[in-house]
């Protein structure tokens, strides 16, 4: 696998050239930034990095998290097989960074209704 499928419904909407990507997100109540990296690891996707600017709300660093510059980062190194992002109208929209540059979920798959699921998963 060598690409970064976003799939609504089923459908593939784009293909981003792989090996990794960076999800971003702002935390709907503590206001915080949430970022997590992936890269593809075979046939899932590897969380190889999380990065929080703030604590509270399901938002805790894990215990080997290292705090500097006023951000909390640690490696998790889980792997899945997708992920799975619901869209929210009270939310901003969801970034996507990979090394051809950044967009928002939605610009990249399209406008979708309240509670559409787009899954990502490495594709080939």
């Amino acid at each position: 696998m060598d690409a970064i499928c976003l799939l609504v419904a089923g459908v593939v909407r784009v293909a981003l050239p792989g090996p990794e990507f960076t999800l971003s997100w702002e935390h709907s109540v503590q206001r915080s930034r949430w970022e997590e990296r992936y890269r593809i690891d075979g046939d899932s996707l590897m969380l190889i990095e999380a990065r929080v600017s703030g604590t509270g709300a399901g938002m805790e660093p894990a215990a080997a998290a290292t705090f500097r510059d006023g951000i909390w980062s640690w490696q998790p190194r889980t792997r899945f097989p997708e992920v799975r992002l619901t869209h929210s109208g009270y939310t901003r929209d969801y970034s996507v960074c990979w090394r051809d540059g950044c967009r928002e979920l939605s610009a990249l798959t399209g406008p979708a209704e309240d509670g559409a699921v787009v899954v990502l998963r490495g594709c080939g």
